[in-house]
């Protein structure tokens, strides 16, 4: 007994370093990642019309046109902008230096995590995205539950089920989800619920109600799910598809193969067969995706389902920080959200050697 725990430290030895070399390897690979989206997006950025100062030179000779016609006084805005006010304009939005040194700078800013202010709304990029996170994290959480807790159940069934008329009619009901756009399916429920051609039950717009805080704990906890009612089912019905049938698959994969037969044989009952053989294998492509869908759920955002219900989550900010050439809000959540997603797709591959130890990363020395 003594030989084998002395041969098995050795193995746990040589198995934590294959894991710390793996995970530094992947670190050391993220810079690179990294650095070429922020570097891509930036050149992009350069070539774009209508940046800030553009803008602001709009603006001042509208204000001047403006003036004009109201006082009929002459101006210089017919002939461009003084050169020294236009000078102040690019000193103001960092444009009077080269565009190397931008880069060079706003990299600085970001090892040490300062995502910069924003031009539109004059405030740091971290405090609007703390301010559009509660609806992002409604959304994405509200999501990622109900797709769970209802796709592996019905996939589970759909499996042990096959061919029945069970399978084909929840097969049909989630594929017609997956095929209606959210948006689509957003306009219809406020048309028919929201107060369109046939009945309110629903709010048109935001979280909660006016005066909320002043609520009682029950009256919030309501008001806040009659809200968030019709912005989860139109976000929630095309989610179903992928996850249910990707675990019926999984199931009927590992009820085929030898092992479930074995156990079988041996005269073990269904149950033990499915939840004790069955079900740890067939999980494993769906628990693997349980750290990206999670952290996903905290940043998610989505753009069209945010504008048809008011919602001033992470989606519709990162749009009109593009519209707006709003550029540290663009920069700032693409290095937020690129690094949490390469960071999140490490936690998976660690995820996945845990649950199947078949994996293992002594290929990888």
């Amino acid at each position: 007994m003594l030989v084998g725990i002395a041969a098995g430290k050795p193995r746990c030895a040589e198995a934590a370093m294959n894991l710390g070399w793996y995970i530094a390897k992947r670190l050391l690979l993220m810079i690179p990642t990294l650095f070429g989206v922020l570097l891509l997006t930036f050149v992009v950025i350069q070539f774009v019309p209508g940046g800030p100062v553009e803008q602001m030179v709009a603006q001042l000779r509208g204000k001047s046109e403006a003036g004009e016609a109201a006082g009929g006084l002459a101006y210089r805005g017919q002939q461009g902008i003084d050169p020294r006010q236009l000078a102040e304009i690019k000193k103001l939005y960092g444009f009077d230096k080269p565009p190397a040194e931008r880069f060079v700078q706003m990299l600085g800013q970001f090892l040490r995590f300062d995502l910069g202010h924003s031009y539109f709304y004059h405030e740091s990029v971290w405090q609007l995205i703390k301010e559009r996170m509660p609806v992002s994290i409604t959304l994405g959480l509200w999501n990622f539950l109900l797709t769970y807790l209802i796709s592996i159940p019905l996939g589970i069934a759909k499996a042990v089920r096959d061919g029945s008329r069970f399978d084909l009619a929840t097969s049909m009901a989630v594929l017609v989800g997956y095929a209606i756009p959210g948006f689509v399916l957003g306009v219809v429920l406020l048309v028919l619920f929201a107060g369109g051609t046939f009945w309110q039950w629903f709010p048109l717009r935001g979280l909660t109600s006016d005066g909320w805080t002043s609520f009682s704990l029950w009256h919030k906890i309501t008001d806040y799910l009659w809200h968030v009612t019709l912005p989860v089912i139109s976000m929630v019905a095309g989610s179903f598809a992928v996850t249910t049938m990707l675990t019926k698959n999984a199931f009927l994969e590992e009820i085929r193969k030898q092992y479930v037969l074995t156990a079988r044989a041996k005269g073990a009952s269904e149950n033990r067969v499915l939840w004790r053989h069955v079900l740890r294998n067939a999980l494993i492509p769906i628990v693997t995706g349980f750290p990206s869908a999670f952290v996903g759920a905290f940043f998610a955002g989505s753009l069209l389902i945010e504008t048809l219900f008011s919602l001033p989550g992470l989606g519709l900010l990162s749009y009109e920080s593009v519209m707006r050439r709003d550029y540290p809000v663009v920069m700032g959540t693409l290095y937020l959200f690129t690094l949490i997603g390469l960071l999140t797709k490490l936690v998976s591959d660690l995820c996945y050697v845990w649950v199947d130890p078949r994996v293992q990363f002594e290929s990888l020395r």
